[in-house]
């Protein structure tokens, strides 16, 4: 969807993901048991299988936009979704009265809690690392125009890893991240870097318009 709304707004993305994205084998417990499913990641709705289909009978938030169009198309209609912030979700679930949550999760999920609710994590995929760039994507960075967009502090670390081992200057990389802390954990010595002014997709692009005028 990042990529789809890059090109709609006129420029020319390179996709070439640094992770692979492999389903984890979980037991689906009883709908009855909760009050909300829970959904930080929408590989999370992707990669569970038809079970997660048993959960459309009770409320889903989710943490985000693509996360909710996730939801949607796994054919959920009670969706209340949030502005990408894990804490903030958990605050409004906790307010709506919920206080029994299913949680799906992935291997590197952020460890959050809430005291009013009780929440059940499943572990249902897990993101493999890549361990080298693809060629288009290597043809950008040597040519260094653009921007790279960064939507996690794992894929952070590790794309400023591959750029490190594939002896690609950062001072010839300008990379835009979805927040400060995935800005932070690029490390520094990019031509230019900049966060997101909120963490949705429209805010990452507009940010990294900014960086490349």
């Amino acid at each position: 969807m990042t990529a789809k709304r890059a090109f709609d707004e006129g420029w020319k993305p390179v996709v070439s993901p640094i992770f692979r994205i492999e389903p984890i084998a979980w037991g689906a417990p009883p709908v009855e048991d909760y009050d909300a499913l829970l959904v930080t990641s929408a590989n999370a709705v992707r990669q569970s299988g038809k079970a997660v289909g048993r959960y459309a009978t009770i409320p889903a938030y989710a943490v985000g936009d693509a996360t909710a169009r996730a939801l949607k198309a796994a054919g959920f209609t009670d969706i209340r979704t949030g502005r990408g912030d894990a804490v903030m979700m958990l605050d409004a679930a906790a307010e709506n009265g919920v206080a029994r949550a299913l949680h799906l999760a992935g291997e590197d999920y952020r460890d959050v809690g809430h005291d009013a609710i009780t929440i059940d994590r499943r572990i249902v995929y897990r993101s493999a690392a890549i361990e080298r760039f693809g060629d288009k994507a290597l043809a950008a960075l040597r040519e260094g125009g653009g921007a790279v967009l960064l939507h996690s502090s794992r894929a952070a670390e590790h794309f400023a890893a591959l750029c490190d081992g594939a002896k690609i200057s950062r001072r010839q990389v300008r990379i835009a991240a979805l927040a400060p802390a995935v800005l932070a954990a690029a490390g520094p010595g990019w031509r230019g870097s900049i966060a997101a002014a909120k963490p949705d997709d429209a805010a990452l692009l507009a940010a990294a318009a900014r960086l490349c005028q």
